[in-house]
């Protein structure tokens, strides 16, 4: 290549891996000089839009730091480096420009939301008064924006279903782009940067609990490993689909989101491992069933597309008008996992205390909070940004509308039982057992409706309701049909009989065409 191609900036965001990075990509093809730059922008660390928790708990922060620092080694491993700046993103490209007098490009993946638009905006503004090209790509999905058989995006169905058929049967998924094992170098003189601390956030580095359902690092290396494990060491993803509605240890799902939501790893790279194991191995529901929910994915990614700002609205993608309540203090029950009702309780102590929650608990808590306690849903869509180590804006908020009754959900007034999904998923009460240890004396599955025992049952277990344990802060009528009290606290009758294994399958297909409340 001549010395006239000049020096191009790498912006990354949610990008931060060398595999399929088409940022990467075209750069090492149109430039001499490659500037891979991540920018720890302050917005991100500001107070959430309606109730300013901070927008970036400790755990998702440690696993961002540990996922910018992994970037930086595999580059440097290919002669190049990652460039690390504090600033806005829009602020330190201009200041590169200025600095460096070369730079002829400015690379970047687009997003779907509002805020990392305004950043793209800024970057363009910059550009322009500089005279420097600007390039952008569409990769953080498994289908590309511009594949989509409906076009132009307004056109995207509101109903999940719609959308994934008309993808599997009319739409293909791109090919990864391959790496080069050498990358350009820096410009020369440009100093790569340190990367913060969590104490320069002020920010504790959390301790690691020893129950997390999630232990491992940030970054690619992390990502691919995981991969690797959950593929081909051990064969799990075989059984995925029967076991993807566990609660408890590391190998009951995937556990890719926390590094998808990073970029870390490429969803089109996962697509092509399946392919491969359903090649050399074994091809069933499980291994299907991992695309179903990448699909899941793509669909709220593009649902952002497609109503913009509305996705933060209170009224929703239906412009529902609700009367949702902002009780603080019940709030302050639910986040804290003190609401009385073990299931919701032991789910939100997970989240505080690691960062993580399976997805079956998410839909639970986020039912509790806004079908039983009818509290505001974005005070949920919050809580779950600040803690998170897997948020990701369009599928966080996404699954909150459709939570709340006001986003893609064709089915009115849908609704979870505490009580049944807690028998149906921890029939006998080890996961609450688990989080929730001052109910640890209870047997069985009578450990998710303490308040129904007796006073005999209770106190032998060491329970005192209102002092050892909260009384339930709400109680729905719904509930009482799967409560059978019995002398002594001995075990519901069924929670031997249903567990996540056995329970009939509801998919996503189920709860979009099923008229009856099942839940």
């Amino acid at each position: 290549m001549s010395g006239t191609a000049g020096t191009a900036i790498c912006v990354l965001r949610c990008d931060l891996r060398a595999h399929d990075n088409q940022v990467l990509h075209w750069a090492q093809h149109n430039a001499d000089f490659v500037i891979p730059l991540y920018c720890f922008d302050p917005r991100h660390y500001l107070g959430t839009h309606c109730y300013s928790w901070p927008k970036t708990g400790p755990h998702r922060l440690r696993f961002l730091l540990e996922s910018v620092k992994d970037l930086r080694e595999t580059l440097k491993k290919k002669g190049s480096t990652l460039v690390v700046r504090k600033g806005k993103p829009e602020d330190v490209v201009c200041d590169l420009i200025t600095q460096l007098g070369s730079v002829t490009a400015v690379v970047f993946h687009e997003e779907a939301t509002q805020e990392e638009l305004d950043v793209e905006k800024g970057l363009c503004q910059v550009c322009g008064q500089h005279g420097v090209k600007v390039q952008t790509f569409w990769g953080s999905t498994l289908y590309h924006r511009d594949d989509l058989p409906f076009r132009p995006i307004d056109r995207l169905p509101d109903v999940y279903t719609h959308f994934r058929k008309a993808l599997e049967s009319g739409a293909r998924v791109r090919p990864t782009l391959q790496m080069p094992d050498q990358l350009k170098p820096l410009a020369p003189g440009l100093q790569e940067g340190s990367i913060p601390t969590m104490e320069d956030f002020g920010q504790k580095d959390p301790v690691t609990d020893p129950r997390t359902a999630f232990p491992c690092s940030g970054g690619e290396t992390q990502a691919l490993m995981r991969l690797q494990y959950y593929f081909w060491d051990t064969n799990l993803v075989a059984s995925y689909k029967e076991t993807r509605n566990g609660l408890v240890g590391m190998d009951y799902s995937t556990k890719f989101a926390p590094w998808l939501a990073l970029g870390c790893i490429s969803p089109r790279y996962i697509y092509e491992q399946i392919q491969k194991y359903e090649r050399e191995r074994t091809a069933n529901q499980s291994t299907y069933w991992v695309l179903f929910e990448l699909l899941w994915r793509d669909y709220f990614r593009f649902v952002a597309l497609k109503y913009g700002r509305r996705i933060f609205s209170l009224r929703g993608l239906q412009s529902k008008e609700i009367p949702w309540k902002k009780d603080l203090q019940l709030f302050n029950c639910w986040k804290e996992g003190r609401t009385g009702v073990p299931f919701v309780d032991a789910n939100m102590r997970e989240l505080s205390a690691t960062g993580f929650m399976s997805n079956r608990g998410r839909q639970n808590v986020a039912s509790f909070l806004t079908k039983d306690l009818g509290l505001d849903w974005r005070m949920g869509a919050e809580w779950f940004e600040y803690l998170l180590v897997d948020y990701d804006v369009c599928s966080n908020y996404g699954n909150w509308l459709y939570s709340a009754g006001i986003g893609n959900d064709p089915r009115e007034n849908r609704k979870f039982n505490m009580i049944k999904q807690g028998l149906d998923y921890d029939g006998n009460g080890d996961y609450v057992r688990l989080w929730v240890p001052e109910l640890q004396g209870l047997k069985g599955a009578d450990i998710h409706t303490p308040w129904a025992l007796s006073s005999a049952a209770l106190s032998q277990a060491g329970v005192t309701l209102g002092e050892t344990y909260p009384q339930p802060v709400v109680t729905a009528p719904e509930w009482s049909r799967h409560i059978h009290q019995r002398p002594g606290g001995s075990p519901h009758p069924r929670a031997s009989k249903r567990g996540p294994a056995q329970y009939k399958d509801r998919g996503i297909d189920f709860y979009f065409s099923r008229k009856k409340d099942a839940c």
